[in-house]
């Protein structure tokens, strides 16, 4: 601890205690204030023995009264038990006509105002949305939340999807493209994109389509019925394009061991 850390706590301390006297000197001040203007009368014995018998009356009056908590949860004393004993009594057993707590009559109100407003809120007047329309609400606002995103110059390149995709022939983009097949795409559909488990990527025969949207979207979306997955929980919008890109640069291409040709020939 630095000596200006003990310096900060010593002021503290020293404040702290200085407020301590200030206040004890106040109540001083005001009490010799009081019995300046109205000075207490000393009182004869007789005079204390009826005052501390009025306090004893008053504390008793006081204890008397149902607390609170009594009214709110509709308790009653013992001592008013008789009052509330019902006629009938059955084996020597009696029953007891308590009324309904306060707290449970708020409630019970309460839920029947509630049912009231939020009907005609709701059901009559239509200020309200129910469900389905908070729902549809909730995505109206998230496409154009999504959409001011996207437009925004730093997240312009995740803009593209399968509706707006344009073929590039850019190296560099064939390039990512060529890394990205290599790190995902080659336990399935080979080191050239000559077909293993998956089909043959070279050729004009596709099984979900060959132009340049329809790949990105197979990419995208994935074939899981066919056990490929969706690329788009791991690979960025332009990653998928990059990919797509490179795929179509392999046309034609004819690696060695290709897999026979499957799905519908591209025109």
């Amino acid at each position: 601890m630095s000596y200006s850390d003990i310096l900060v706590i010593a002021m503290g301390l020293t404040a702290i205690m200085v407020l301590g006297v200030s206040i004890l000197m106040l109540k001083v001040i005001k009490f010799y204030v009081k019995e300046s203007v109205d000075p207490t009368p000393f009182l004869s014995p007789e005079e204390k023995a009826q005052r501390t018998l009025a306090e004893e009356q008053a504390l008793a009056l006081k204890k008397a009264q149902p607390s609170l908590l009594s009214k709110l949860m509709g308790l009653r004393p013992i001592s008013e038990e008789k009052d509330l004993v019902m006629e009938h009594e059955f084996d020597g057993i009696a029953e007891l006509n308590n009324p309904t707590p306060a707290w449970f009559m708020v409630l019970f109100y309460g839920t029947i105002i509630f049912a009231v407003i939020y009907l005609f809120n709701y059901e009559v007047l239509g200020w309200g949305q129910n469900q389905e329309q908070e729902y549809n609400t909730e995505l109206e606002q998230a496409v154009l939340a999504k959409e001011a995103f996207l437009a925004k110059p730093g997240n312009a390149k995740n803009a593209v999807n399968e509706n707006n995709i344009e073929q590039s022939k850019d190296p560099a983009v064939i390039n990512e493209g060529a890394s990205l097949f290599k790190n995902r795409c080659t336990p399935c559909h080979g080191e050239h994109a000559q077909g293993i488990v998956g089909p043959n990527l070279t050729d004009e025969y596709w099984l979900h389509g060959g132009t340049v949207k329809d790949i990105f979207k197979t990419i995208k979306y994935g074939v899981p019925e066919k056990g490929m997955i969706a690329w788009e929980k791991s690979l960025s919008a332009q990653q998928i394009a990059d990919l797509t890109n490179y795929i179509l640069s392999l046309q034609g291409s004819h690696p060695a061991g290709a897999k026979a040709p499957q799905g519908e020939k591209q025109k």
